[in-house]
């Protein structure tokens, strides 16, 4: 708003300039022709207004010039908005849709037998660590877990009798909404002995859905980096 405001300004400043300057021509003009009765006055005027109007044209070139970098400030800011976005897109800072997939997972709903263990019959969190890695070697842009997005610095891990995605308890059923080519992440998942086939056989319930669009939400823990730094690339000399 303030560089349209800015832009609004100084081109109302150059239409002023541009009437003014047009008037004090045609002026001069005017008084050139009565050069034969009055040649020192008149000289003199045409001189000063010679001087006012090459100032003026000085002050229209300059203002002109600040019109442009206004434009080019514009552009600039438009492009790192642009860089930023992609960087917050990237990091998994911003929610994205499209199409993709869905996976479900639940617990067993079979009676746990006498002298069997029931953490068979339970979805653990090495269950959806691999499930989400398969998803991300067949092409997922953006993955998340009953919600929480997965980043570069998300964790799935167990803790005691829950488990932890990005600090976060969460508990079954297991939603996880991948997005990319439905096709692709279906065909990596549902893959001939992968692992979700491997979840069906001893009892888990497994459920997967090809969608045109899902919704995966932005990562909203803390981002903090206390020992990692950007790289100072030196500029190499010509």
């Amino acid at each position: 708003m303030r560089s349209r405001s800015a832009q609004i300004s100084i081109a109302i400043v150059c239409l002023v300039l541009g009437i003014m300057l047009a008037v004090q021509y045609r002026t001069s003009n005017r008084e050139t022709e009565l050069l034969p009765g009055r040649d020192k006055e008149l000289l003199l005027k045409l001189q000063t207004v010679t001087e006012e109007r090459d100032s003026l044209a000085r002050e229209v070139i300059s203002l002109r010039d600040k019109l442009s970098n206004i434009g080019g400030n514009d552009k600039a800011t438009s492009d790192l908005q642009d860089e930023l976005r992609k960087a917050n897109l990237a990091a998994g800072l911003i929610p994205v849709h499209g199409p993709g997939i869905i996976v479900t997972l639940n617990d067993s709903p079979q009676a746990l037998q006498a002298g069997s263990d029931p953490n068979a019959l339970l979805v653990h969190d090495d269950d959806l660590l691999r499930v989400t890695n398969e998803l991300k070697a067949s092409g997922a842009e953006a993955i998340s877990v009953n919600n929480e997005r997965l980043t570069a610095t998300s964790e799935i891990r167990c803790a005691g009798t829950t488990i932890l995605v990005n600090t976060s308890k969460i508990a079954p059923p297991f939603v996880i909404k991948a997005i990319g080519d439905p096709d692709i992440l279906q065909s990596g998942v549902q893959i001939k002995y992968g692992y979700l086939e491997q979840l069906k056989a001893i009892g888990i319930q497994v459920q997967v859905q090809k969608v045109d669009d899902v919704t995966v939400p932005a990562y909203a823990g803390l981002t903090k980096f206390n020992y990692s730094k950007p790289v100072q690339y030196k500029e190499k000399a010509d």
